[in-house]
């Protein structure tokens, strides 16, 4: 599962690759989100797009005790509903996501992350689910099998990458199965590792939960 990932695109660049309204929002550069942080999210609503600020974390619900992060399982009652309903899609600007390697490092041994991203492309986005709750919008983002570049890191899961563009807009107005058919691994071939020199600085990451 991925519980870390970066977005330092602007405002103007989420404006851009998203045809979303910012209502002159500035971003600061997120370096590093962890779940039950603040992020930029694009939510798609009468037929407009606009770039809103929300809680990384479905709550939690039956006997999950802690927020849902990454959804996997889209044959599940708790996710067809709002999967059906496009208002309830999303898209997460992404630049960098992470992943923890299997075995530490034998330089320093602790575990190290991965960080991937997009070619040609230094701004993407996950395909997310929101909701509002009573203390504001909350949202989680869609995982597939993983392909064979993040799968040497971590084989059981990655991301659903989309690109700005047709991927985007199918994701945010397509009918129920051809969303969803876009939970599937990114090519390899488009996507590579960040060399580690360009990766932040360790942090302790917070834990969530995979369905």
């Amino acid at each position: 599962m991925c519980n870390l990932y970066r977005m330092t695109g602007n405002a103007q660049a989420i404006a851009q690759l998203f045809a979303a309204d910012t209502a002159g929002r500035n971003l600061p550069p997120f370096h590093e989100i962890f779940p039950d942080q603040m992020a930029p999210v694009v939510v798609a609503q009468d037929g407009a797009r606009r770039l809103d600020m929300m809680r990384w974390g479905w709550p939690p619900f039956g006997q999950v005790k802690r927020p849902v992060t990454n959804i996997r399982n889209l044959d599940s009652p708790m996710w067809r509903g709002a999967l059906a309903d496009p208002a309830r899609r999303c898209l997460v600007p992404v630049t960098e996501f992470s992943e923890w390697s299997l075995t530490p490092d034998p330089a320093t041994g602790r575990k190290r992350k991965h960080w991937f991203t997009m070619r040609d492309a230094p701004l993407f986005a996950f395909a997310g689910l929101w909701r509002p709750t009573p203390e504001g919008a909350r949202f989680a983002f869609l995982t597939c099998e993983a392909n064979m570049t993040v799968g040497a890191v971590h084989p059981k899961a990655m991301p659903v990458m989309l690109r700005p563009g047709a991927d985007c807009d199918r994701w945010l107005s397509a009918p129920l199965e051809r969303a969803a058919a876009l939970q599937c691994p990114f090519p390899d071939a488009e996507m590579h590792e960040v060399a580690p020199d360009d990766s932040p600085q360790e942090e302790t990451s917070a834990q969530g939960k995979l369905l």
